[in-house]
């Protein structure tokens, strides 16, 4: 193992491990969130809310596509889908203003990291059936002050959080994450001891089920759903949708208006993320919020250039490095890491 390789591991790990919750929502809250999602469908995949090419999704994941050159966003679509029900401290519906604004939440991440203040900051849903998701663990969106998602592409915070680079401007985060799944396989891999270490499994039964948790510093991955001869979906696209059809009391896949799958309600997994940013005393949310020392992206690209050509990585000046395809593939070769060990095979 190398030494940028052990500092690495001893960085990409949570604060403290995961806890684990019961009856994370009550079952009111339950089915007003569920009633939401059902009338304001239908709803994108998760790729296309994040990202518009193979590289920045590669970027994001450490996917291992760079040895297929060629393949574009359909060729990796997978029909899971995302819809967001808040996001910078705004409840986009008032139905559910107590699921957002949530005391019991607050309270949770607050004793998490053993700090004074909380405040959220983004709720949003993934829903599927059966489908093939693959077994690359990710990191969430890492947010430093200055570099957010509401300002900044999720495959460049992903990058600085990988890099290890700009860890004094980390902001304190913390997740309650809830699932409701009845069928088979679905479950939640993590790594709470770095990418070197062992990963251990959030198992079944998952209703109602959650942890609280800091994601974006810790690998992990939604496990594939279902059972493997259930999980193919011909004509899937990265722009395929997902509605709810009252009619049949079914969920439906479209593409491009043409129904390519229908699920059972029984069929469906449902996670609800609920996120907020964590402040250890005053001090540190002045500091969030006057923007005294946040980071500018022209700082961001300067420290990854001069670390990687300081490691004698050649790398051209980009012109446009928010969208420059060869300087995204850089990064991506230069700050690639991820787990190396995994309970699971391919065809789990």
């Amino acid at each position: 193992m190398t030494d940028e390789m052990q500092r690495l591991n001893e960085i990409l790990r949570p604060v403290a491990p995961p806890r684990e919750l019961e009856r994370v929502y009550t079952e009111d809250q339950y089915e007003r969130m569920l009633d939401v999602i059902r009338r304001n469908g239908p709803w994108p995949t998760i790729t296309a809310h994040h990202f518009e090419t193979v590289e920045e999704l590669m970027a994001t994941s450490n996917g291992g596509m760079a040895d297929n050159p060629g393949l574009t966003l359909d060729d990796v679509a997978t029909a899971h889908f995302r819809g967001i029900l808040g996001e910078d401290s705004i409840s986009f519906f008032p139905a559910l203003d107590d699921c957002y604004y949530n005391s019991r939440f607050l309270r949770l991440v607050r004793e998490y990291w053993d700090a004074q203040y909380a405040r959220p900051t983004l709720m949003l849903f993934n829903l599927c059936g059966p489908h093939h998701s693959g077994l690359n663990a990710h990191l969430d969106a890492v947010t430093f002050r200055g570099i957010r998602i509401e300002n900044s592409p999720v495959w460049l915070q992903n990058v600085m959080g990988r890099s290890g680079l700009f860890t004094e401007y980390l902001v304190k985060m913390a997740q309650v994450i809830a699932w409701w799944y009845l069928g088979e396989n679905g479950t939640f891999t993590y790594w709470p001891d770095g990418p070197l270490g062992q990963p251990k499994r959030l198992e079944h039964p998952l209703w109602n089920k959650g942890v609280v948790v800091q994601n974006e510093m810790m690998f992990h991955r939604g496990d594939p759903v279902g059972r493997p001869d259930e999980r193919d979906i011909p004509r899937l696209k990265h722009r395929s949708l997902i509605g709810y059809d009252a009619r049949d009391d079914d969920w439906v896949i479209t593409t491009d208006g043409e129904v390519i799958r229908r699920y059972g309600p029984a069929e469906m997994r449902l996670l609800i993320h609920w996120s907020a940013e964590v402040y250890a005393d005053m001090d540190e949310v002045k500091k969030n919020m006057d923007h005294s020392d946040d980071l500018t992206h022209d700082i961001v690209f300067e420290r990854l250039l001069g670390d990687m050509r300081s490691r004698g990585i050649d790398v051209a000046e980009p012109t446009d490095p928010l969208h420059d395809q060869a300087f995204i593939r850089a990064l991506i070769g230069a700050y690639s890491v991820t787990p190396t060990t995994d309970w699971a095979k391919p065809a789990a």
